[in-house]
């Protein structure tokens, strides 16, 4: 949902707005609660273009607002973990290769990403890996099942830095509160940002869901992330900014 960027994080500047986007997500004319994020056009590069033109099909859900059961979409029951909001899908391509026993499903908008993602699933030669291309709302509430998803994952989504935007960030409880039936028993939330007043936000309103557990101790960040690191995450650390992980169990 978010079109935070793994490697662009919370900066737009590295996105180029004179591309136009080589797929468009079906119109929906229906009222829509207020989104977390912007989509921004990019510069495609060859080989994202290629992934995309070549692998779309093979990996790229097209929405349905329909549930989508794991079995149908990866040919077995493994646990499922999803990422909200991949950005240019680094870190869930490396989690992808070392985890073949489990599946992920990626929801992103920013489609030069998709395509990025696609050209490192390809070449890797995965098949525990999906995509959606698709506002997450829409996935969370029409396409995935209850109990479905073992591990959820929301990295460096946009933070709205502004005051007055503090109402679009992706992370509120009543959002997280609506997951909580997706969710495997024991199933895990795993946050991270790079923006500290985000930071002290996501605790708040994780903090005030019912039936979560912070598994680091109510209000503690989680100090040794079980997460890739990203080149922005790395190029961030270097100047001096911080990166804040939050873990939470349902209970």
């Amino acid at each position: 949902m978010s079109t935070n960027e793994n490697e662009i994080g919370s900066n737009p500047e590295a996105l180029d707005a004179s591309s136009e986007p080589l797929h468009e997500p079906a119109a929906d004319n229906t009222h829509r609660p207020i989104r977390s994020y912007v989509i921004r056009a990019g510069r495609y590069t060859d080989a994202q273009k290629v992934a995309i033109s070549e692998q779309w099909d093979n990996y790229v859900v097209e929405y349905e607002p329909r549930l989508f059961s794991t079995h149908e979409l990866f040919g077995n029951d493994n646990p499922l973990t999803v990422e909200i909001g991949f950005g240019m899908g680094d870190s869930l391509l490396e989690m992808a290769i070392a985890n073949p026993q489990r599946n992920f499903l990626g929801i992103e908008v920013h489609k030069p990403g998709v395509g990025k993602l696609l050209h490192g699933v390809a070449e890797s030669g995965l098949t525990n890996v999906k995509v959606f291309c698709h506002d997450a709302i829409d996935i969370l509430a029409h396409c995935i099942g209850e109990g479905c998803i073992d591990t959820l994952l929301i990295f460096f989504p946009d933070p709205w830095h502004k005051k007055r935007h503090n109402k679009r960030r992706l992370v509120q409880t009543e959002f997280i509160t609506g997951l909580l039936p997706l969710l495997a028993d024991a199933g895990r939330i795993h946050l991270a940002t790079d923006w500290e007043p985000y930071a002290e936000h996501m605790v708040e309103a994780m903090e005030a869901v019912q039936g979560m557990t912070n598994a680091n101790g109510a209000g503690q960040f989680w100090p040794v992330p079980d997460r890739p690191g990203t080149k922005f995450e790395r190029r961030g650390i270097r100047l001096g900014h911080g990166v804040w992980d939050l873990l939470y169990t349902k209970s």
